[in-house]
């Protein structure tokens, strides 16, 4: 008995790589955007904010606050700073250093009661704390 054996072997037949198990839209349905390579829809809430009206007039630091802040001094440097009888002004503590100008402009000032005061002064146009009243009136001073 013989046995014939061919001279070739049976190829199978040549695969064409779209991807494994998915044929043809490989698993992303028809046509259009979502079918596309590295698709991704807008989120909907960025729609309605680009259909807000922006609002005009701010400029880029738009967030920040318009109210200016007060300088903060304390007791314990009027004490150094000024004689008896002195008049404690936003323009007196600007002239003696206490504070600085914001802006080319003289900024509010606030007295805090932080350290002792043993001279009478007379305080103008400035904010003062209710501790920092208590020890200028303890003191012989008092605020306008």
């Amino acid at each position: 008995m013989t046995i014939l054996l061919s001279s070739t072997t049976n190829k199978k037949a040549k695969r064409v790589g779209r991807g494994s198990k998915r044929g043809k839209t490989s698993g992303r349905g028809t046509k259009g955007q979502k079918a596309r390579a590295g698709h991704r829809i807008r989120p909907h809430i960025r729609d309605i904010i680009k259909k807000l009206p922006k609002l005009r007039g701010r400029g880029k630091n738009s967030n920040k606050v318009f109210a200016v802040k007060s300088a903060v001094v304390n007791l314990s440097v009027l004490e150094i700073l000024f004689t008896p009888q002195a008049r404690v002004t936003p323009s007196a503590l600007l002239a003696k250093g206490a504070i600085a100008r914001v802006d080319g402009k003289l900024p509010p000032v606030k007295i805090l009661g932080n350290g002792t005061l043993s001279k009478p002064l007379t305080v103008y146009e400035c904010e003062v704390s209710s501790s920092a009243k208590e020890k200028i009136a303890a003191a012989g001073g008092k605020v306008a």
